[in-house]
């Protein structure tokens, strides 16, 4: 086969052909206007010549399409593509959707900053040591006095409604008092018992079914232990703020001119506690309760203007829990006593000069004179007499303390057994 541009002239095929007008024989196929067609080759056949049937009959005819024959309905093909359309979409909306979601669009919009966030349910559910834990724990078990003039904190210490506070806290009066919890619900209260001297008081709350604090034991602790102060500082309920034990056995003496003059042991600690903490448990790691928010030092030269600073008191949890049981079976506390009067801002002697010594007394049966100067109650340093009232305060009645004292020169040791007052 070639592209025809050096086509030679062949002889002309041996066959029929057409007549000399150019019309073709009955029953050709061939076009009418064959011969003026000018790319015909003058020497091919003018007509297809088609093989005739075995049988001897026409060939049959090419099968056309009838115009007017009845089509089939397109409405299944085109619901198939419908149903095929929205199957593709809600595919491509659900990938996009959970693509954009992980990648944090659709939760504000914009460039995601910092890591994927973890699972929301791992972040509430604190472990139990933690301070969260820690103050989810004791917390529904602190409540906010409230009082005439005055507010404060406090902590139940049984399922039937006592609760432990400060005696400052109530003394300006039982009336109209209540408590508040951290739920939003109130209580009417009422006073049982208190001990101004250790600043210690109980009232009852009108409610049974309470959740009590665990107490701990305050003579365990140690300078470093970190703790939780739970209250209601400056009137803001349910605060919690945390701190360290600073200090142990921090001897104080406060009160009002003309007032009761209040003696402490106390735990110092660097927790923030302000006005309103009074009262409120200080806890420790394990969510027991170690001691009680009593007393602040301020720069201020009034209670009014007073602020945390960092240094802050609270009672021992083992002599508030014991004054308190007294209170509540005996209706009073009994204070512990050395049997001796001692001499207070004394600046030149170190330690707690003796003025009296009670003839029948545990100072007297211990061998003390008046005029000997105890410089040592139970291993802990005395400055002055303050520190030997505070620190016998702390003990139970009948303990047994060793003591160091100097009578002029000589330097001596004996042991003490405390008594309660007979008061």
């Amino acid at each position: 086969m070639t592209d025809g541009w050096n086509a030679r002239s062949a002889p002309p095929p041996a066959g029929p052909r057409l007549p000399a007008n150019g019309a073709p024989t009955q029953g050709s196929v061939w076009w009418s206007d064959a011969l003026a067609d000018p790319w015909r080759d003058p020497y091919a056949p003018t007509q297809v010549v088609l093989p005739s049937a075995p049988d001897g009959s026409a060939p049959a005819p090419e099968k056309v399409a009838d115009p007017d024959a009845p089509r089939r309905s397109l409405t299944p093909v085109l619901m198939i593509c419908l149903v095929t359309a929205l199957l593709a979409g809600a595919l491509g909306s659900t990938l996009t959707y959970t693509y954009l979601t992980r990648s944090g669009y659709g939760r504000g919009g914009g460039t995601q900053l910092g890591a994927p966030q973890a699972d929301p349910s791992a972040a509430v559910n604190r472990a139990p040591d933690s301070l969260a834990g820690v103050a989810k724990k004791v917390q529904p078990s602190v409540v906010t006095v409230h009082v005439t003039g005055a507010i404060g904190s406090g902590f139940v210490v049984s399922a039937d409604g006592y609760v432990i506070t400060n005696d400052h806290v109530v003394e300006s009066g039982s009336d109209n008092m209540s408590v508040s919890f951290i739920d939003g619900t109130t209580a009417k209260a009422s006073l049982v018992g208190r001990d101004p001297e250790s600043d210690v008081a109980v009232i009852k709350v009108a409610r049974s079914g309470l959740s009590p604090v665990t107490l701990g034991n305050s003579d365990a602790i140690a300078v470093g232990d970190p703790v939780l102060a739970v209250g209601s500082p400056l009137g803001l309920e349910n605060t919690v703020t945390a701190g360290i034990v600073s200090a142990l056995d921090r001897t104080l003496e406060s009160g009002e001119p003309g007032g009761t003059t209040r003696y402490y042991a106390a735990i110092q600690t660097d927790a923030a506690v302000n006005q309103g903490n009074s009262g409120g448990p200080l806890v420790n790691a394990a969510g027991q309760v170690i001691g009680m928010n009593s007393v602040i030092r301020s720069l201020s030269s009034t209670e009014a203007d007073a602020g945390n600073i960092g240094i802050a008191f609270a009672i021992p949890i083992n002599q508030a829990k014991r004054l308190a049981g007294d209170i509540i079976d005996h209706g009073k506390a009994r204070r512990t006593v050395i049997g001796a009067e001692v001499v207070t801002g004394n600046a030149t002697v170190t330690g707690a000069r003796l003025r009296t010594v009670e003839p029948s007394g545990p100072a007297a049966a211990a061998g003390l004179k008046p005029g000997d100067v105890i410089t040592k109650l139970d291993h802990h340093v005395l400055v002055d007499g303050t520190d030997l009232i505070a620190l016998v305060r702390k003990y139970a009645p009948g303990t047994v303390v060793p003591i160091e004292y100097r009578r002029g020169s000589k330097t001596s040791t004996a042991s003490v057994t405390l008594v309660a007052d007979n008061n």
